[in-house]
């Protein structure tokens, strides 16, 4: 999601609570469109086995870290976030960080525990989500998991190949992959994910291919593809700057992703955002959230959250975070969401999903058309084959799928 810092940004006091942005100083309002409250709650667990060499994730390896303590000051946040704003009819729950199924199956069970006392009032099919590491689920974690109410897991894999994932950092193998598939499915779980990754270093479209021929083997109800970036605080961007990581360049990258979108589709998976495929009906609920721009509540170190027309941030550090939940929320920062930057975010992520953006939903939140705001900006983009016009609204086009981060980026140009 796209968190701009604007005038607005405000840094919490220090008794953590939510302090109204949604107004000036007189009281008048400054944000005037409309958001329904949060149906949808992200929740980080920050514990990991080990860093990959391209994570710049909130994680942190678990050996040593009050996991327990970590645990009690989160159920601490729900119980104080759902004071402030109570939670009414969840539609998605998604358990990400770090690798969630790090926990025991005793801590698994504490954890779940208290998500369903504080999130209980759900839909009847909730799509409850867990983030899992190939190697971290035997068959007691996965009845931990499956008891408190899990029904859908994504596997972090990233590649089929064992050298690259060691060059990568990753410690599982594929047949870690290929258990944690098998005991996932005897353990009653019918919606699995796994991630893939395109741009490794010394990846070449034939690796890409070899992977792919593993992943669908599989017959996963969901698959996510994502290019490698050089995040900052890793190793591979000590590496890239040093010229000592090997990546493929930008024409053999646009193959691997032109390859898995061609494989995908012969598979019969829909790709109904740039980055991830489907069977029918097995899109990830939660997801959608945030590529409709949508309101959610987000807990744990770390974690972003939006709701009532704000962002909020939360401390990152494993122990601050325990220690500020001893005292209230544990926001490090909160601003308020303009009705200019939730129009920009609604474009830029909602131009992700291949089916595009709607002037009907774009108008229920800010009482115009995207013509009207964006019009000279869409022209141009249709014009240009990166977009094509709907009965409601824009999609990508084929080319536009491709330099998707060009038509996104230009709504940041209307200032």
């Amino acid at each position: 999601m796209t968190q701009k810092q604007t005038s607005d940004t405000a840094h919490v006091p220090a008794t953590g609570q939510f302090i109204d942005l949604a107004r000036d100083d007189q009281g008048s309002e400054r944000n005037d469109y409309d958001q329904a409250p949060p149906r949808a709650v992200y929740i980080h667990i920050p514990f990991c086995t080990n860093k990959c060499h391209y994570c710049d994730f909130n994680s942190y390896v678990v050996q040593g870290q009050p996991v327990m303590n970590y645990l009690h000051a989160l159920e601490r946040e729900m119980e104080l976030t759902v004071k402030h704003l109570p939670a009414e009819r969840i539609e998605s729950i998604f358990v990400g960080g770090g690798t969630p199924t790090v926990l025991t199956p005793e801590q698994m069970r504490f954890f779940l525990h208290t998500v369903n006392t504080y999130f209980a009032d759900r839909t009847a099919d909730c799509e409850i989500t867990m983030e899992a590491n190939p190697g971290t689920t035997d068959p007691d974690k996965l009845a931990a998991m499956r008891e408190g109410g899990v029904n859908r897991i994504s596997f972090g894999v990233q590649s089929f190949d064992n050298a690259l994932l060691s060059a990568i950092g990753r410690i599982h193998t594929t047949d870690d992959v290929y258990r944690s598939i098998e005991n996932a499915r005897a353990a009653g779980f019918d919606n699995l994910s796994i991630d893939l990754m395109l741009g490794l270093p010394n990846q070449t479209t034939a690796k890409m291919n070899a992977t792919l021929d593993e992943a669908l083997k599989l017959n996963l109800e969901h698959y996510s593809a994502y290019s490698l970036k050089i995040e900052e605080n890793t190793l591979f961007h000590k590496l890239y700057h040093a010229n000592k990581l090997p990546l493929p360049d930008e024409d053999d990258e646009l193959e691997m992703y032109e390859t898995v979108m061609k494989r995908m589709k012969q598979a019969g998976y829909g790709q109904y955002e740039i980055s991830n495929f489907a069977k029918p009906g097995r899109e990830s609920r939660h997801n959608r959230t945030y590529w409709r721009n949508l309101a959610y509540y987000g807990l744990g170190a770390g974690a972003h959250g939006y709701a009532q027309r704000q962002r909020h941030v939360n401390i990152k550090g494993v122990q601050a975070y325990i220690d500020a939940c001893k005292n209230g929320l544990p926001l490090k920062e909160q601003h308020a969401v303009s009705r200019q930057e939730a129009m920009e975010d609604f474009m830029m992520v909602g131009l992700r999903l291949l089916s595009g953006v709607c002037n009907s939903e774009f108008h229920r939140m800010f009482g115009i058309r995207m013509e009207d705001r964006f019009g000279e900006k869409i022209g141009s983009l249709v014009e240009r084959g990166l977009l094509v016009a709907e009965d409601d609204g824009y999609r990508l086009s084929e080319r536009g799928i491709l330099f998707g981060n060009d038509v996104f980026g230009s709504f940041l140009e209307d200032e």
